[in-house]
């Protein structure tokens, strides 16, 4: 008997078909994944999230 762990990898890993080859985007001398851009795309926009969403401080009151 497999585990519950076990089905959803096999599960979510049958979503995406993985065998063919990958799309590039070419800049002059940069080439570059999709999926690579798409990681750094969202990396960047969960850094500025971090940036600009302020942090809750306990104890409340001002600035320090």
């Amino acid at each position: 008997m497999q585990t519950l762990s076990a089905v959803m990898v096999h599960v979510l890993g049958s979503l995406i078909n993985l065998d063919h080859p990958g799309h590039y985007i070419n800049w002059g001398f940069i080439q570059i994944s999709v999926a690579n851009l798409t990681v750094i795309i969202l990396m960047v926009i969960v850094f500025i999230l971090a940036i600009l969403i302020p942090f809750h401080r306990p104890g409340g009151g001002g600035d320090r």
